[in-house]
């Protein structure tokens, strides 16, 4: 487990990223946590003593990582930017997520849909599972079904597929 001590950031503008509260993660750091990666990995431990498991830490341009801190998570550390947080931070290599059966039965009814769901990086098939089981009524979680097999039908990552459907409720 690797200890280092870092200030909560925030992107005031940056495409996507805008609003994003995150901590950088020096490229000599990351490669202590999971040596010589250039591609986005889980990590957990403890973030100023809060527990967290199968965090995303993403690569940036720069030399480095960024671990992005949700409302929740900065909730439960009574913190915000400009904040020093200690963080206690070791590779998750044992973070999966499973894909909802209701998800792997719409795709798999359309020829080459859940081929193509499976030919993406995990990361990427973890946005949409992620974001279909956040769902909190059966009403979301049906129209997010039809958002995923339509994205998959039109070969869309999750950040196009979000783009191309906002406004259209």
């Amino acid at each position: 487990m690797i200890y280092f001590k870092a200030e909560i950031e925030r992107f005031e503008t940056n495409g996507e990223k805008t609003g994003w509260s995150y901590i950088f993660i020096p490229q000599e750091i990351a490669d202590q946590i999971k040596a010589h990666s250039r591609i986005g990995f889980r990590v957990r431990g403890l973030i100023d003593g809060v527990t967290v498991n199968g965090m995303s830490v993403m690569p940036v341009k720069e030399s480095g990582f960024i671990l992005p801190l949700n409302k929740q998570l900065r909730k439960s550390l009574r913190k915000e930017a400009g904040a020093v947080v200690e963080l206690r931070l070791e590779f998750d290599a044992d973070f999966k997520i499973e894909m909802p059966e209701d998800l792997e039965v719409c795709l798999a009814q359309e020829e080459g849909l859940l081929a193509h769901f499976l030919s993406m990086p995990k990361s990427h098939q973890n946005y949409f599972i992620n974001w279909l089981n956040t769902a909190k009524t059966e009403f979301t979680k049906t129209k997010r079904l039809i958002m995923i097999v339509d994205a998959m039908d039109k070969k869309q990552d999750f950040g196009l597929m979000i783009r191309s459907n906002r406004g259209k409720d």
